[in-house]
């Protein structure tokens, strides 16, 4: 047997933060377009949209700067509110796996 595990946040019931949704900020960040973020995820625009739309409706901030067109081609960058959205979530998330392995260990280990 292998523990298998996802970890999300909600608020009021609905989902505020995943850890697909940290990916998806952080495409952002690294490819500075939600099209090309898309993209790397190999999900439809319309999703990705969706989502951080979510995500800011239900938080009530902006995680999202657009640059709609121009010479460069528009574009986008987090706030630093999303900045620090990711920060926190990694700070919660992470190890948690290790953590779960030694649970698992620990609860069906032989012997």
């Amino acid at each position: 047997m292998i523990p298998k595990y996802n970890i999300w946040l909600e608020l009021d019931g609905k989902v505020v933060l995943s850890v697909w949704r940290v990916r998806l900020l952080e495409a952002i960040e690294e490819k500075g377009s939600i099209t090309s973020a898309a993209a790397a995820l190999n999900v439809p625009y319309r999703r990705a949209w969706q989502r951080l739309h979510e995500m800011e409706e239900r938080l009530g901030v902006t995680l999202v700067k657009t640059e709609v067109g121009g010479v460069g081609g528009g574009g986008a960058k987090l706030t630093p509110e999303a900045k620090d959205l990711i920060n926190r979530f990694h700070l919660f998330a992470d190890g948690l796996g290790e953590e779960i392995i030694n649970r698992f260990e620990n609860a069906f280990r032989e012997g």
